[in-house]
């Protein structure tokens, strides 16, 4: 079927747009470090139960060291290290910011894509990719001008329009072409969450030792953690197709073969849970995931987020990559900051404003030029 891939893409952009209403509910009361460990907790179970149900085997069969190596790269750069760039990104350059960072994505993905894996976009591809990204940039932009100026932005003192009590802030950001990264506002993250942030704010120091001579109206640590977060959602996509080719040549013929995309989710789901335990471990924070286990409102919400973001929508953004270039694929996915409008409009009655009409226009355009 012709534009397959594409159309996926964009029944994966829908569904991560459910997905960060229920994430948006749950990261503002328990915080994102206890979201994103237990939307992995769930979601690796009920990929188990689809694969019992449909293979016979709880973990992912057929798979040999080569999808296993590639899948847990894959795992520990776009679930791990990007979601922890994304974070601590948003602490230093609030949401605004760091979901336009976020934007780099794509075309990291089609870089690595173009390095690992020989894909090509056309010119077509390069103008509806630019399109679309110009597009959800001026939404973005536009969404998180408040009064205030950069001082307060640079302070973390705005992040965007809120949607649920009227305030001047969004309290979470749901972003990510390939995990669906949660990060909230650092006062829900409990006293301790300076702790959590010394190893990467040491990294981040080491790149503006070398960068010193460089000077932005922004936190450059800041900068630098928000493009890390756009490199391994990037990069975690293309380690994922190549996981994926592997797997389908070792698992050819046998029942998991129709399955691949869910298999390998699973694969990269269970690099996920160890790295964010380890995150929770290390930093103490074992208190802040007991306390989110408790809130039954909360756990409901990150499980259904669960069932639409890590189970669904991640499956389906690695199926959209098996049949179409990555790079088309991510700029696609891409699209939820726009899509999540009409939920905001009709559920929480938020005022757009014409830029943000223009912005989801230039949108749909660029999108559809991958269908031409």
């Amino acid at each position: 079927m012709q534009y397959f891939g594409e159309l996926i893409a964009i029944s994966v952009a829908v569904s991560w747009t459910f997905t960060a209403l229920f994430f948006e509910f749950a990261g503002n009361r328990i915080g994102s470090l206890a979201v994103n460990l237990l939307r992995l907790f769930f979601a690796f179970f009920l990929l188990g139960a689809l694969l019992y149900f449909t293979t016979g085997s709880f973990m992912p069969a057929g798979a040999d060291g080569k999808t296993w190596l590639w899948m847990s790269l894959s795992g520990l750069v776009g679930f791990v290290f990007g979601d922890l760039c994304l974070f601590y990104s948003y602490i230093l350059i609030t949401a605004r910011f760091s979901q336009l960072l976020m934007t780099l994505a794509p075309p990291f993905a089609a870089l690595f894509g173009w390095m690992m894996l020989d894909e090509k976009l056309s010119p077509m591809g390069f103008l509806g990719m630019s399109v679309t990204l110009t597009g959800i940039a001026i939404s973005i932009l536009k969404r998180g001008g408040k009064k205030g100026g950069a001082a307060s932005e640079q302070n973390g003192q705005e992040a965007g329009g809120d949607i649920s009590g009227g305030k001047e802030r969004d309290y979470t950001l749901v972003a990510g072409v390939s995990s669906m990264a949660v990060v909230t506002d650092p006062a829900f993250e409990g006293e301790d969450s300076g702790r959590s942030g010394e190893v990467t704010q040491k990294v981040a120091g080491l790149f503006g030792k070398i960068f010193s001579g460089v000077h932005l109206h922004l936190p450059l640590k800041g900068v630098l953690l928000g493009l890390g977060g756009a490199l391994g959602q990037g990069l975690g996509i293309v380690l994922s197709k190549i996981g994926m080719n592997h797997y389908a040549v070792a698992a050819k013929g046998s029942q998991v073969a129709d399955y691949i995309p869910f298999a390998a989710t699973q694969m990269r789901i269970i690099t996920g849970v160890i790295g964010f335990s380890l995150i929770i471990f290390l930093t103490r924070r074992a208190g802040v995931l007991k306390k989110g286990i408790k809130d039954r409102k909360a756990i409901a919400a990150i499980f259904m987020g669960a069932i639409f973001g890590p189970f669904v929508g991640v499956s389906l953004s690695l199926m959209a990559v098996q049949h179409t270039n990555t790079a088309v694929a991510s700029t696609i996915m891409a699209t939820t900051p726009i899509i999540i409008l009409i939920p905001y409009v009709l559920l929480y009655k938020k005022k757009i404003s014409p830029i943000e009409i223009l912005g989801a226009i230039l949108s749909v355009v660029g999108v559809s030029l991958f269908f031409l």
